[in-house]
Parts: C-alpha cells; structure tokens; sequence
C-alpha cells in the first residue's frame, strides 16, 4: 500500500469512526467525559501492560477494568464469548516519510492507527488480575484541595475566588476568578469549575502554549476545541481527586445537542481535544502519561 493510500484510509476512516461514536454516545444521553471512573488509575486499563489507557481511549472503550487483544486471550487459555464484539482503541504511530521542501531528507509524522480489545466480562476462561497486585500499580485519589494549592505554586498563577457572577481565566492577566463556594449547589460544582478555568490555564505562553493570542476567542471552531479540551481536563481532575462530577446542566438537552453539533462540524475535534486535555491534567498532576498504547500483540 503506499503511502498515501495508508495515510488517507487511516485518517478519515478512523476519526470518522471515533467520532460516531462519541456522538451515538451523546444522543444516547451519554456525556463520555462525565463518566464517573474515566481518567482515573482504576478505570478502563491493560491487562498486558497494567496500565490505564489514554483519556480518550477510556471514553472510547467506555467501561472500566480489564481489556485484552483477541491474541492476548488465546495466549492465557482463554477465549471469546460467542457473539461479543470487540471495542477499539487508538493510539499514534509515527510514519517516515519524504521531506517535499528536501528530496535529500525525510520527516516523521503522526497518523492514527487502531487496534481490537474485548473485556474481560466477554471472555471465558481469564481469571482477572488480583486487585492487590493492580493497586500497588496504580495512584490513589488526589486531594481537590492539593492540587488546586500546587498547582498555584508550580504555576504562579493567580487564583482569585470572589462573590461574582461568572468565572473565567484571562490570559493576558494570567489569572483565574471563580465564585466562591458558597454561591456554588455543591462543593462538587465548586471545584469542576475551578478544575475547568485552571485546565484553560495550562494553555498560557509559559506552559503548553496552546491560547495562541487569545485567537481562541475570536474563532468560533477553536473555542469549541478549548472549551472541549477544559470540559474533559475537568471531569479527569474531578474523578482523580474523587469529586462526584455534575451533571444537572452537563445532561441537558442543549449542552447534549451543542457538542453532537460540534463534533459533526470537525471529525478530528475529539481526538484532538482529548490529546491536548491529557497533557493538561499531565502538566497540572506533574504527571506524564507513560502508558503503551500500541500493544496489538
């Protein structure tokens, strides 16, 4: 196949597949970020490589506990329930390729491949993981309150929680304002909120430079993304701090409908917001997300 071939057939393809059913999800009611276990250590993971998949793989997948390749469940005696299907997974694969500006020299790009996994509920024969074994692997629940305090520290940002009617972070100013807590239904929406403006922050010049001047706010397509890439940096935070995430407003029908509309405009929106959410709640724990994806083995 050449290269072309194999570029077109996995960019549109996939993105095309991934983003049906985010949208499926959501027409179901679905808010695949709000799920409660999704970002966390102990959500949907390896049973090859013990460790947690991607953000976006975890929504994709949509259900914790162990996920494993048809060959990696031959391979431990076990097999397929009869009628399962399988789910898919993503992960990046760097292509060489001719550099067009230097016929002397090539570049590396990213292009998106996929591979198979069935849970473990959908095979016989697999004895699960001893969960001893998974907890000394995977990170327990932060404290809201901690990582909101370090991350102020690391950051130097401005963190101001005031009687107001809106919040926001402002680039220019590089700072956060929030209500106070008081004027929140629940301490649960208190710190969504504070987790959502500081997950537009890692977007600052001096972080991961990703609020460009302030272009953002000027295109309605790269609002949608950053406003995105906040909704799921949020919910991850929530859920690894052990905050129960809202969902009064998030499950309305307008909220719903917004981002079906918004996905069916740009079919590599969720991917690439839920990349760029990783490296921020990454960059907000201190973290770096070492799982292998690529282990269709």
């Amino acid at each position: 196949m050449k290269i072309t071939e194999e570029l077109n057939m996995s960019k549109f393809n996939i993105y095309e597949v991934i983003t049906q059913r985010f949208i499926e999800q959501l027409e179901n009611g679905v808010i695949p970020w709000r799920k409660p276990w999704t970002g966390t250590r102990n959500g949907a993971y390896s049973r090859y490589s013990k460790r947690p998949y991607s953000l976006l793989n975890q929504m994709l997948l949509g259900k914790s506990g162990e996920w494993l390749t048809y060959r990696q469940i031959t391979q431990l005696g076990g097999f397929v329930n009869e009628g399962e299907r399988s789910s898919m997974v993503v992960y990046w694969n760097m292509l060489t390729v001719p550099d067009e500006e230097d016929a002397d020299r090539t570049k590396s790009i990213p292009i998106l491949r996929y591979y198979k996994v069935f849970h473990i509920d959908q095979t016989t024969g697999i004895k699960p993981l001893d969960l001893e074994e998974i907890n000394a692997i995977l990170e327990p629940n932060r404290d809201a309150e901690t990582v909101i305090q370090n991350y102020i520290t690391k950051t130097g940002v401005a963190f101001n929680v005031k009687v107001s009617d809106k919040a926001f972070y402002d680039p220019k100013q590089d700072s956060i304002t929030i209500p106070c807590m008081e004027q929140y239904s629940s301490v649960s929406d208190y710190y969504s909120t504070a987790f959502h403006e500081i997950t537009h922050s890692t977007g600052h010049k001096d972080r991961l430079d990703r609020l460009v001047d302030g272009a953002f706010l000027r295109d309605r397509n790269k609002y949608a993304k950053e406003e995105l890439i906040a909704e799921i940096g949020s919910a991850s935070l929530c859920n690894l701090c052990g905050v129960e995430t809202p969902e009064a407003f998030e499950n309305s029908a307008a909220y719903i409908q917004n981002w079906i509309n918004a996905l069916n405009g740009n079919m590599h929106l969720i991917v690439s917001a839920s990349s760029k959410a990783q490296k921020a709640v990454d960059f907000i724990l201190n973290d770096k997300q070492e799982v292998l994806e690529n282990e269709n083995n």
